[in-house]
């Protein structure tokens, strides 16, 4: 349950998540998993939630998370970048997936970090947390950046370094609403938008990996 609420809150704001509000905060203050600071951060971001339009909070979110490479919430962006390596990344995770009996809607990427959360909700509790602390190095550089940007979205992905074996559990003190207004990371944004030029990676009738593929998360240095 933990995982699929930060998972759920994560996602691309609809109506039916500002309308069950009431709901997620009584989860958030339920939920033992928080310590006292992550789950009084929470509740600020459920506030946020249900104090803005819901325009206004898709806005948000797009230029947010869309807009640049530092706070992307699609893991192996900050391992792979666009390379061809990332392709590959994504069979052997979907693979992981497909074991559990996981299948992806159409259109969904499995690095989306709310579809991993899922996938962790599926897991037992010591086998999940492993995998979370796979992420830990990625999940901290994000919510750094978007404590630089005072997004209240901080709240939510900090609220995972804990159960990552990362940091105390202590998050920003401060943060605002317009995520729209916050500066961006202009040179990865400029690399994203040549990335999508190019053709797409497609996993129709790629050639399968051995089943023992391993999957990394961990951020490296390119080589030339």
């Amino acid at each position: 349950m933990t995982y699929r609420l930060l998972a759920s809150l994560l996602e691309y704001p609809e109506s039916a998540l500002v309308e069950a509000t009431d709901e997620i905060r009584a989860m958030v203050r339920s939920e033992r998993a928080f310590n006292s600071d992550v789950r009084e951060k929470l509740e600020r971001f459920v506030d946020y939630l249900g104090s803005r339009e819901l325009i206004a909070l898709q806005e948000n979110y797009v230029a947010l998370f869309d807009r640049g490479r530092a706070t992307s919430l699609h893991l192996f962006e900050h391992v792979h970048g666009e390379s061809r390596d990332r392709g590959q990344a994504m069979i052997d995770l979907m693979q992981l997936y497909e074991k559990h009996g996981m299948l992806l809607h159409s259109g969904q990427l499995p690095d989306y970090l709310p579809v991993f959360l899922e996938y962790l909700s599926m897991l037992d509790a010591g086998e999940a947390r492993s995998l979370l602390g796979e992420t830990s190095t990625i999940l901290q550089s994000i919510t750094t950046e978007l404590g630089k940007r005072n997004s209240h979205y901080a709240y939510v992905i900090g609220a995972l370094l804990p159960l990552a074996g990362a940091g105390d559990g202590s998050l920003p003190e401060s943060a605002h609403d317009d995520d729209a207004g916050a500066p961006h990371d202009k040179d990865a944004l400029r690399a994203l938008d040549d990335a999508w030029t190019e053709e797409p990676v497609r996993f129709m009738g790629a050639e399968q990996p051995p089943a023992t593929a391993n999957v990394e998360f961990h951020p490296r240095r390119k080589t030339s």
